[in-house]
């Protein structure tokens, strides 16, 4: 059995090389040299699409062509820095869009807006250093993800459910009190609240 390929997205939005299959794909633009991933990101442009759209098909690892990544479902996906796919998503886009409006009290932002803010919010300036906020356990809504000291785990009602390179795995009560280590990007935490419809694998539920 051929080794896993390099393109696998974690809550962190750390790319890796893990069995676990995708029910997302995305990009955040041109990060290999051959088969091998060189780049962190190319941009502010972190999109999470569709595995299917419209019959097309690409070839992995193309020259010169943006690296397609995976994420085990679309909490993932939102929780590493990444947003609906305006092209082959659009109609999540839009509803990502609207509940961003409606969470964070603006207009509908751009596509621009998006990538910029959510960019800020995902990483230390200058760095490819994670940015981890400070939420109430309160306010979270369903698919976010926080760390648990070194564990991540996403919110599914009154519980968490620990995410590991197999799948997600051990559940633990959700706390009633006190502040959250987050990973999702505030923004993003905003739309999940307002009421984007996020997928999250069942085995979460």
């Amino acid at each position: 059995m051929a080794a896993p390929a390099r393109n696998r997205v974690t809550q962190t939005g750390d790319i890796v090389a893990i069995p676990l299959r995708g029910a997302w794909t995305g990009n955040r633009g041109i990060l290999h040299r051959g088969n091998d991933i060189v780049r962190f990101h190319a941009g502010d442009l972190w999109i999470t699409c569709a595995l299917d759209f419209r019959g097309r098909w690409q070839e992995q690892w193309r020259p010169r062509h943006y690296t397609f990544l995976f994420f085990h479902d679309e909490a993932v996906s939102l929780a590493a820095g990444h947003r609906p796919c305006g092209e082959c998503r659009r109609a999540s886009y839009n509803a990502y869009r609207a509940a961003w409006s409606a969470g964070l009290g603006v207009d509908r932002p751009s596509a621009k807006e998006m990538n910029r803010q959510l960019h800020w919010e995902r990483l230390v300036p200058g760095t490819h250093r994670r940015r981890a906020h400070t939420l109430a356990w309160v306010d979270l809504p369903d698919g976010t993800f926080v760390l648990l000291e070194a564990t991540p785990a996403v919110v599914v009602g009154d519980h968490l459910a620990d995410w590991t390179h197999e799948g997600y795995g051990s559940r633990r009560p959700r706390p009633r009190a006190g502040a959250a280590t987050v990973v999702t990007p505030p923004s993003t935490v905003a739309a999940l609240r307002a009421g984007y419809p996020v997928q999250i694998d069942d085995a979460a539920r």
